[in-house]
């Protein structure tokens, strides 16, 4: 029988020496490179990584997951990454994975992610995109909370955890929002059809604020959006990592970095 209780923490190897020595020699590099400002980050892999370390229960993955999006935050403030997205669970993982995984992804939401980060000297002022209508009490509690709680945070970073989330859902929102907010006017709708700009639409979005992400980064290997950011990422940089999210170590979020800034941005043209 396959063990369900986390693996122990390994001892130091020659080879996490190496991914050090490299890690440390690609920070050097980009001392001077122009970096991005929003990092967007699709953790995805949880899964598939607990199934290959041998868990009975793959659902692990995503605490070992959430546990992981801390250091990743933390490597993007050494650089003075301010804004970071994380898409932690989809509107459509609510609608298609089983209840049983469902309730326990929301526990590890509450209790991994929100209870931390509402804690005492936050180092990033936390905002929601999602609709928290769709998510059990408890979690939309406990995620309101730590909004609340790192309203006042003083650093100037900010995390946005995208839970819940889904692009086509938020625009549709979005519309939905600017239309409520124009018949309160009293102007007939034909005004907005003419004087409506893509300005417009963005103040409705979850993100409204901060700026659009610059690079977009998602494990696993997988080349795909699945729904992320549609709008803001419009023009954003993709770079996609081989590594399920839990393995996914300082020297790749490195280089995706590194390949960020060694891009040519065109903005469309």
């Amino acid at each position: 029988m396959r063990s369900t209780t986390p693996p122990r923490t390994p001892r130091p190897s020659p080879f996490r020496a190496l991914a050090a020595l490299r890690a440390g020699r690609l920070r050097r590099r980009l001392a001077g490179a122009e970096l991005p400002r929003h990092i967007g980050l699709i953790m995805d892999g949880n899964r598939r990584w607990a199934r290959e370390r041998g868990f009975a229960d793959a659902r692990l993955g995503h605490r070992y997951g959430a546990q992981h999006a801390g250091a990743v935050l933390g490597w993007c403030e050494s650089l003075g990454v301010r804004h970071v997205t994380v898409f932690v669970c989809s509107a459509e993982n609510l609608q298609q994975r089983g209840d049983g995984e469902v309730a326990f992804l929301m526990r590890v939401i509450e209790e991994v992610l929100a209870a931390p980060l509402s804690g005492p000297n936050p180092r990033w002022r936390v905002q929601v995109a999602g609709d928290l209508d769709a998510l059990p009490e408890s979690t939309a509690r406990a995620l309101e909370h730590a909004v609340r709680a790192t309203a006042d945070c003083a650093t100037g970073a900010r995390l946005t955890l995208a839970v819940g989330y889904g692009g086509r859902q938020e625009l549709v929102g979005a519309v939905r929002g600017l239309l409520h907010a124009h018949a309160d006017t009293g102007r007939p709708v034909r005004d907005l059809a003419e004087e409506l700009t893509a300005e417009h639409i963005a103040r409705h979005l979850y993100t409204a604020g901060s700026p659009d992400p610059d690079l977009v980064i998602r494990t696993s290997g997988e080349q795909r959006m699945s729904n992320f950011l549609l709008w803001q990422s419009a023009y954003a940089e993709l770079y996609f990592c081989e590594a399920y999210w839990p393995a996914f170590r300082e020297v790749d979020f490195l280089r995706a970095v590194r390949a960020y800034a060694a891009r040519r941005r065109r903005y469309g043209a």
